[in-house]
C-alpha cells in the first residue's frame, strides 16, 4: 500500500530528494515550503500525487492548519518528515539574541509544532512514522556551530522521549543524523554571526578541521534509497547516521565521555550523599 508523506522544507536539500523518492514509487506527498512556486516542477511532473502547501514552521497555528489540510486532502498521514531548518554559524560569544531565538524557532520549535499537529491523526489511525532531521552536530558538538548544535541536541532529546511516549500507539520515531552533504546548507540557506576578531585565528583552524573531517561531501540523491529503507523497515532505528564518517566521530566522542565519567565516578558517588 502506498504511503502518504508530509514533508517540511521540500523545496530543496534532503526534503526535496526524499519527496522525489516517495513520488517516484507512487507514494503521495504533502510538500511544504515557504514559497510553493519552488515546487511547480514537481507538480507538473507528478500531478495529483503531490499536494503543495505554503508553510512557515515557526508559526504554530499555521503548522496545525497545514497538517490538518494535508490529512483532509489525502485522508491519512503515514510519514512525517521534519526537515525544515538552517545552519547558524558563529562562535557562541558572537551569537546575537535574535540569531539564537531564530535558530531555535525554526530547527526546534518548528519540528515540535509539526509533530504535535500530526500526532492526533497518527494516534487515531494507530500507525505512523516521524522522521526528525538532526545532524552529526546533534550528537557531537563542534566549534562555530554551537547554536545549531543546541537546536539539534534539543530535537534529539524531545524525540527520544517522544519515541517512548507514542510506541504504544503504533507510532515510530527516527532521528536522521547526516554528515556533510552537497546541499546548500552551508551556503545560501545558512546564516553567519558578526565575527569577533578575537576568534579569527581559531576560525581558520576550525574551518580547516571541518574540511578534513567532512572529506568528500555526500551525494544527496544517494540518500533517497536509504530513507526509503528506513521508512519501509518493520523495526526502524531510533537513530541512523547518513554518510561515511559520522560513526567514527561519534565513537571517539562517546569513548571520551565514558572515560571521563568513569574517572570522576568516585566524586559522582560522593555527591549522592545518602546511601
Amino acid at each position: 500500500m502506498s504511503k502518504v508523506w508530509f514533508v517540511t522544507g521540500a523545496s530543496k536539500g534532503f526534503g526535496r530528494e526524499w519527496a522525489i523518492a516517495a513520488l517516484e514509487r507512487g507514494d503521495k506527498v504533502a510538500a511544504t515550503a515557504r514559497d510553493t512556486s519552488t515546487l511547480d516542477d514537481l507538480v507538473a511532473k507528478y500531478g495529483d500525487l503531490i499536494f503543495p502547501q505554503r508553510l512557515d514552521v515557526t508559526d504554530r497555528g499555521s503548522a496545525f492548519a497545514t497538517v490538518g489540510a494535508a490529512h483532509e486532502h489525502f485522508g491519512r498521514l503515514d510519514v512525517i518528515v521534519n526537515n525544515a531548518g538552517y545552519g547558524q554559524f558563529g562562535m557562541i560569544e558572537e551569537i546575537s539574541e535574535s540569531e539564537a531565538r531564530d535558530q531555535m524557532e525554526t530547527n526546534l520549535f518548528g519540528a515540535l509544532w509539526v509533530t504535535q499537529a500530526a500526532l492526533p491523526f497518527l494516534r487515531e489511525q494507530g500507525s505512523g512514522h516521524i522522521l526528525q532531521v538532526s545532524s552529526i552536530s546533534g550528537v557531537c558538538g563542534f566549534p562555530n556551530v554551537g547554536m545549531y548544535a543546541a537546536s539539534k541536541w534539543a530535537l534529539e532529546g524531545f524525540s527520544q522521549s517522544l519515541a517512548q511516549e507514542v510506541a504504544r500507539f503504533g507510532i515510530k520515531v527516527t532521528l536522521i543524523e547526516p554528515t556533510g552533504y552537497s546541499t546548500d546548507w552551508p551556503g545560501p540557506s545558512s546564516r553567519t554571526a558578526t565575527p569577533n576578531p578575537a576568534y579569527a585565528d581559531h576560525l581558520k583552524q576550525v574551518q580547516e578541521a571541518r574540511r578534513k573531517r567532512n572529506g568528500t561531501l555526500g551525494d544527496p540523491v544517494a540518500t533517497r534509497a536509504a530513507v526509503l529503507k528506513v521508512v519501509d523497515a518493520d523495526e526502524p532505528p531510533l537513530r541512523i547516521f547518513l554518510g561515511d564518517g559520522p560513526l567514527a566521530v561519534a565513537t571517539a566522542d562517546y569513548e571520551s565521555r565514558l572515560s571521563t565519567w568513569r574517572k570522576w565516578e568516585p566524586v559522582s558517588v560522593e555527591a549522592h550523599g545518602r546511601k
